[in-house]
């Protein structure tokens, strides 16, 4: 079992960017001092829920910064970025780290990002399986062009190739983020590991790992790359002495977050979007995740990796919106936690 956190840089009411960008830097640099295996970035467009607009690009400082942490992104939103631009910064990230980068991609949204950045509805909702492919393609072969809908232009050479040797296991790993059946296939089918939301609780996803594992295996996938699978679960994680004190804290600055942060979203079309009730948001969360003492933290963590079969957490820490807090949580996550698991 592999234990990472999940930063958003979010900004919480009466905080500013810089504010909410400094504790994510600073609570990934804490995670390699208390011994945590991962940092996992997100990546948000023109809301307060997350102020990293480039997952890949805070990716390189972290990468910079550390020296034996895993950093990755979860996710970089496929739609709006060219898959060779991508690749050619995952690549460069892979290398240069000695191979501590993971690439996590996902859909995103029906968000006015894809106006912004001209990528068309179509984008979201039709283009990202050409999209991954190519990414796909990019990271793995010597020189690539591309005939498909939305992406045409002759071969070119790939620089700097993640690898010299021509094989399939060579590269950044690619990780996808799925919410749905069609995403669980469409990742299944390509052997990627699936990165699962923290909104959904134990039993969905371990109905998301059967059934990647029956398209897998469809697709002619071995049983040994279906064994090895390391998907990821998101979650939440707040430490304290008791459980009330850390469901607490979670109640007293998540709801606000939430609150200005969801209801920043603007859908491209103009459709109807429901927003989430952020204090029941809130007690869901706290109720599917290790939230409360370490024993209940690892007793948690356990019993989801056991129920799943997901061998990786990404874990939000920063629910208290506040450095301070936020740095006591991922030592104690270290620390306190992580012992009991190994």
């Amino acid at each position: 079992m592999r234990v990472g956190s999940f930063v958003l840089a979010a900004q919480f009411p009466g905080q500013g960017q810089g504010e909410a960008l400094h504790r994510a830097v600073r609570s990934a640099e804490v995670a390699e001092e208390a011994g945590l295996d991962a940092v996992w970035l997100a990546e948000h467009h023109f809301v307060p829920y997350g102020t990293c607009p480039s997952a890949v690009t805070l990716a390189a400082l972290l990468l910079g910064r550390t020296r034996r942490l895993r950093v990755g992104t979860a996710v970089s939103v496929l739609p709006t970025a060219h898959p060779v631009a991508l690749g050619e910064q995952a690549a460069l990230l892979h290398v240069t780290s000695g191979g501590r980068f993971s690439l996590g991609v996902g859909r995103g949204g029906p968000w006015v990002d894809l106006e912004v950045f001209g990528a068309g509805l179509a984008a979201y909702e039709e283009g990202f399986p050409e999209s991954l492919d190519l990414l796909l393609r990019w990271l793995r072969e010597p020189a690539v062009g591309a005939i498909g809908e939305r992406f045409r232009f002759r071969e070119v050479p790939v620089v700097p190739r993640p690898s010299e040797a021509l094989t399939e296991t060579d590269g950044p790993e690619v990780v996808v983020a799925c919410t749905s059946p069609a995403s669980v296939r469409l990742a299944a089918e390509r052997g990627l590991p699936m990165l699962l939301g923290m909104h959904v609780g134990d039993e969905e996803k371990a109905e998301m790992v059967a059934l990647w594992q029956r398209r897998a295996r469809a697709a002619g996938r071995s049983a040994e790359e279906i064994r090895s699978a390391a998907h990821v679960s998101a979650g939440v994680c707040q430490i304290a002495d008791r459980r009330t004190d850390a469901s607490e804290t979670l109640a007293k600055a998540m709801p606000g977050w939430l609150r200005q942060g969801l209801g920043a979203h603007v859908t491209v079309d103009g459709r109807p979007r429901r927003m989430r009730d952020p204090l029941a948001y809130t007690e869901l969360l706290s109720g599917l995740h290790p939230v409360g003492t370490p024993r209940l933290c690892a007793d948690r963590l356990t019993a989801t990796s056991e129920r799943t079969g997901v061998t990786r957490f990404a874990l939000l820490v920063e629910g208290s919106g506040d450095l301070t807090a936020t740095e006591e949580n991922v030592r104690r996550l270290g620390t306190e936690v992580l012992p009991q698991l190994r």
